[in-house]
C-alpha cells in the first residue's frame, strides 16, 4: 500500500574546480513497502529542471536504484564500491553514465525515514565529480 509522504531532498554536485551546485526540494510523494525493501516516489518540478519526470528510489539491503521516467529516462544502480553504467536518455539524445557509490545508508520504517547517497559520476567515460543526496521522508497527516 502506498502511503502519502512529505519529502525533503538536498542534493549537491561537486564538479572539480567549479562551485558546488546545490538543490533543495520539499515535495509530496509516496512510500511503499515491498518484499525486498522500500519504494519512494515523487514527481519532479520546474524547480529541479525536470518537470514531467517521475523519480523513484528503490531501496534494498545493500543497494539503492534511482529510476527516472517521463521526459527523461534513466536507471542508476548504487552499490558501494561497484561501478554501474546506464543510458541517460533525454529529449535531445542519450549519454552513457557510470556511477560508483562511495557511501550508501538508509533507515526507513512505516513512519518515514532517511536515504543518504554519495557517488562518483562519469559521463561518456569522463570523470565529472561527486554527487551527494540526502532524502528525509515524513508521513503526511
Amino acid at each position: 500500500m502506498k502511503m502519502p509522504v512529505m519529502l525533503s531532498l538536498r542534493g549537491q554536485q561537486d564538479y572539480g574546480d567549479q562551485e558546488p551546485e546545490i538543490i533543495s526540494l520539499i515535495t509530496e510523494g509516496t512510500l511503499e513497502k515491498t518484499e525486498a525493501g522500500w519504494i519512494v516516489s515523487y514527481k519532479e518540478s520546474d524547480l529541479t529542471g525536470l518537470d514531467g519526470v517521475t523519480t523513484t528510489f528503490s531501496v534494498e539491503k545493500d543497494m539503492v536504484t534511482l529510476v527516472r521516467t517521463g521526459k527523461l529516462e534513466s536507471r542508476m544502480v548504487f552499490q558501494r564500491g561497484v561501478p554501474h553504467e546506464s543510458l541517460y536518455q533525454m529529449e535531445f539524445g542519450a549519454l552513457m553514465i557510470s556511477v560508483c557509490a562511495t557511501a550508501i545508508s538508509w533507515d526507513i520504517t512505516e513512519f518515514g525515514g532517511v536515504i543518504d547517497l554519495c557517488y562518483d559520476i562519469a559521463i561518456e567515460q569522463t570523470a565529472m565529480g561527486v554527487v551527494t543526496y540526502h532524502l528525509d521522508i515524513a508521513l503526511s497527516e
